[in-house]
């Protein structure tokens, strides 16, 4: 599935996963008390998304999701943010795309991987990439848009921390073991 073309399953991903990174966005969002920065469900799922499907499938889903939710809920892109998705869902698709998900496996040593990926990833996009991107793009507040980053990169990594890893072991779950065939075998 994560190869360097494009299949018909991951063109069909990339619409889905964004259509779901936009519902979750809007409706499964939590107020943080910051302005204009909520506690996102959609980031996991953007996880599972780019674990499963790779980076391609991971950026694409970010941008055009986060692109698509701010310009139909609230009237335009906030393309530095946007962009920061984009980044979180191919970093985390491109770090993880030797994972053994795939196989049916997503055992302790894989899920502390993940966790450190994607909080080192959300940290590095939310803290530091998205602040400056408003700076440059918009003049906003130092101070304001560092916070609004520094809140969406605890939330964030926690929400995937848990939720996240969640999808991702359920989902390995369904996968069949790359052993399971030579246990039976040998029955």
């Amino acid at each position: 599935m994560k190869g360097n073309n494009l299949s018909t399953k991951t063109i069909v991903a990339i619409g889905i996963g964004t259509a779901v990174f936009v519902i979750l966005g809007r409706f499964a969002s939590i107020p943080s008390g910051i302005p204009n920065t909520s506690i996102e469900t959609s980031y996991a799922f953007l996880a599972l998304m780019a674990v499963v499907f790779g980076p391609i499938a991971g950026g694409l889903i970010g941008f055009i999701g986060h692109a698509l939710k701010d310009a139909l809920f609230y009237g335009s892109p906030w393309w530095s943010w946007v962009i920061v998705s984009a980044l979180v869902g191919f970093l985390i698709g491109y770090a993880t795309r030797k994972s053994t998900v795939q196989e049916g496996v997503f055992a302790t040593k894989q899920i502390v991987l993940f966790n450190i990926i994607q909080a080192i990833v959300q940290a590095i996009g939310w803290i530091l990439i998205a602040p400056i991107l408003d700076i440059l793009i918009y003049a906003e507040p130092v101070n304001k848009v560092f916070l609004q980053g520094a809140v969406a990169a605890a939330a964030n990594i926690v929400t995937v921390g848990v939720l996240g890893t969640i999808l991702i072991t359920a989902y390995a779950k369904t996968r069949t073991k790359s052993d399971s065939l030579k246990k039976e075998e040998t029955l």
